[in-house]
């Protein structure tokens, strides 16, 4: 009788001290995986450093999209607006394609003046940008994901607000500007929560064919 009931005792001694075994570990995994979420979600990424964009940090240098006047001083019937090819290139008359992606007005405008110099008399030549196009898509956590076209140097920050602005899940930490240069495409995470609490913060311009992708809070990919 006494075998029987310290038998039994003994059995659910251990069934306890398992059960509370079992109660630990699962609080520990818990304890891990929250652990987990707070460390990838808190983390600031800061990739690579984008190549300087050519439409933000030197807003007067020529890209694909833009459009320029060239006016000739003495020729008024050869003036002429033109709209910056995907290739970089305008077509203009008695000198044909010429390549203005990357060049100021100024230096455009001093390359023009002699090439022309073999086809006018007068080559003076005045080169002037009539509108700019910078086109970015926004996606991700945003209010309404889309492309944007840009008639002037805008910032990333810029573009967000433009797509109505963070939703409550996206994360101002980690913003995405994926740009393409020269067929390899480059990576940098923004940290724009710094400038939304007033702090001053070195300003970032978008370049035309940047997409921005606002990261949801808590994940890491």
């Amino acid at each position: 009788m006494h075998f029987g009931q310290n038998f039994q005792m003994d059995t659910s001694r251990q069934r306890e001290r398992e059960g509370s075994g079992k109660g630990r570990w699962g609080i520990w995994c818990g304890l891990v995986t929250l652990l987990i979420l707070s460390v990838t979600g808190c983390q600031t990424y800061t990739g690579e450093t984008l190549p300087e964009s050519a439409t933000g940090e030197h807003p007067g240098v020529l890209s694909s999209g833009d459009t320029i006047r060239v006016s000739f001083t003495t020729a008024p019937e050869l003036n002429q607006s033109q709209k910056i090819e995907s290739d970089g290139r305008v077509s203009l008359p008695l000198i044909g394609e010429v390549y203005v992606k990357g060049k100021t007005t100024g230096q455009l405008q001093e390359e023009l003046t002699n090439l022309y110099k073999s086809q006018l008399q007068n080559s003076e030549v005045i080169v002037t940008l009539e509108s700019v196009a910078i086109p970015v898509v926004v996606s991700g956590e945003v209010q309404k994901p889309s492309k944007i076209v840009f008639e002037r140097p805008a910032t990333v920050l810029e573009a967000i607000m433009e797509a109505g602005g963070f939703t409550a899940y996206g994360d101002p930490k980690n913003v995405s500007v994926i740009r393409q240069v020269n067929g390899v495409q480059h990576t940098q995470i923004v940290d724009l929560s710094k400038v939304l609490r007033g702090e001053p913060t070195r300003v970032m311009y978008v370049s035309a064919g940047d997409v921005i992708y606002v990261r949801p809070r808590f994940v890491s990919f």
